[in-house]
């Protein structure tokens, strides 16, 4: 199988990713910022927030505009490298 093989992904699209973290007042912040700074025209409408059960973990979805294949592999590389997110959806 050829690795440089074409996305399936077409760009620019509407990308939605999940964030999950302890509950805080500012985990919602912290990944808005993160998207901010590679989409700096990013709708905060799109903010969704969720959380658990216990009330010990929060859930952040937020759709962002994916402009190419790098682009969103250094949104997942900041999101994954933030001490405070826990996993990435």
């Amino acid at each position: 199988m050829d690795n440089q093989q074409e996305s399936p992904i077409k760009y620019p699209c509407a990308y939605p990713i999940k964030a999950i973290g302890h509950y805080a007042d500012d985990f919602a912040d912290i990944v808005v910022d993160i998207l901010q700074h590679h989409d700096p025209d990013l709708d905060r409408g799109t903010l969704v927030t969720r959380l658990s059960n216990g009330g010990r973990y929060l859930s952040v979805t937020v759709t962002f505009t994916a402009q190419s294949r790098e682009q969103l592999e250094s949104v997942y590389a900041e999101l994954k490298g933030h001490e405070r997110v826990l996993y990435l959806i």
